[in-house]
């Protein structure tokens, strides 16, 4: 697509930065969990070691020459394998990093750790926690407001995804629940609203289908199915395609498994929650809820790149909601954009109507107002960009 504005590529070789910090800090640490996780052998164990090596100090290795998506990751180089991981785009560096991860613990085989998803026990941990009873447990109350205050807290409950008990506490006022096009209050929480104009994009009983691209998996993935469910129940959607990623990645992105694990541990839950698990199971039976995992959800790349046969999936869309702060970074461009850039300019490209739900957990943003960037640059610095306090609602018809 064409450029209008220029941006810098972000990189992760500014000590200092956020996107330093991830791969010299939380990858390490993420290494040193998943070991703790499970009794890899010596052979996994010397892989892990290799590739923190690698990581710290070497350079880019290529994927083996027997890897089953050799010709896939060969695609998708611009030139990055053999040299340093910090001087490759933050975005290519974070998603080699999780396949290059797999290869270590043996995911694909041929063995007895083939498919053995490294990051399952954090998932399903999430799903235990007394936080994820009680955010099931408010769908009875939920259950006695309006239809429309209903959707309206489920949106938000699956924007602020762990953050999902929120959801359940409908604001009054502009910036809350369904409020209106703006920020809730300059510097808040919620620094972009469009959340009206995504409901006027699905009015009850037409023959609409909607993408859902997933974010993360566990706790944050039950709210994104309650979403769903309203949506279907109340003729929003005809169907609902929820586009998951075909292997584990980024520690707790979906997976067609855990999609299955969030429906069984719905379906087991008292009252509403049990009704709404079993009531899903049955859409995806009817095929009104699909689920899909296309090979480019786990690409390094932004969404301007994606193959033609992704673009037709999205173009037949009433809308496509782009979940989370990875699709925030593919679907706008992982460049260092001014605040103010539109997100209509950075999303010209999509093939469709498109809205993002995204807590913000790195240093991208755009289609912010310009008092709405001062009062938060004001109040927090740059910190609100990464800390995972704030939130928006964008949309592009």
């Amino acid at each position: 697509m064409a450029e209008t504005v220029d941006a810098p590529v972000i990189l992760s070789n500014k000590p200092g930065s956020f996107s330093w910090g991830v791969l010299t800090e939380r990858h390490p640490a993420l290494v040193g969990r998943v070991r703790d996780a499970f009794p890899y052998g010596p052979g996994q164990r010397r892989a892990l070691d290799v590739l923190l090596g690698e990581c710290a100090e070497g350079v880019i290795e290529p994927l083996g020459a027997d890897a089953r998506d050799r010709d896939l990751w060969v695609g998708w180089d611009r030139g990055y394998v053999g040299g340093s991981w910090f001087d490759a785009p933050f975005l290519w560096a974070e998603s080699y990093f999780y396949r290059r991860l797999l290869d270590a613990v043996g995911y694909f085989g041929p063995g007895p750790w083939q498919g053995v998803d490294p990051f399952r026990p954090f998932k399903l941990a999430e799903l235990r926690t007394g936080e994820a009873e009680a955010e099931l447990a408010a769908l009875g109350r939920l259950a006695m407001r309006t239809v429309d205050e209903q959707g309206r807290a489920l949106l938000q409950g699956s924007l602020w995804g762990n953050r999902a008990d929120l959801g359940f506490h409908l604001v009054s006022g502009g910036g809350g629940a369904g409020g209106g096009t703006g920020a809730s209050s300059a510097g808040g929480p919620l620094v972009a609203d469009d959340s009206e104009t995504l409901w006027s994009l699905l009015p009850a009983g037409g023959p609409n289908t909607v993408c859902l691209v997933a974010d993360n998996a566990g706790r944050e993935l039950v709210p994104d199915l309650l979403l769903i469910d309203h949506l279907l129940r109340h003729q929003h959607a005809e169907h609902v395609v929820l586009h998951v990623k075909p292997y584990p990645y980024f520690v707790s992105d979906a997976t067609t498994a855990d999609v299955i694990d969030c429906l069984r541990h719905m379906k087991r839950a008292d009252g509403v929650a049990g009704v709404v698990g079993e009531r899903l199971w049955e859409a995806m039976g009817r095929g009104r809820l699909v689920v899909r995992a296309h090979a480019f959800s786990c690409a390094p790349l932004p969404y301007s790149d994606m193959p033609d046969d992704l673009r037709q999936d999205f173009a037949e869309a009433a809308v496509t909601i782009m979940k989370g702060d990875l699709n925030y970074r593919r679907l706008v461009g992982d460049q260092l954009w001014p605040a103010t850039t539109p997100f209509a300019e950075r999303t010209a490209y999509f093939p469709g109507p498109v809205a993002a739900l995204r807590t913000l957990k790195s240093e991208v943003i755009v289609g912010l107002d310009e008092r709405t960037e001062s009062a938060l640059v004001a109040a927090h610095d740059q910190r609100w960009r990464t800390s995972g306090t704030h939130a928006l609602i964008q949309v592009r018809r």
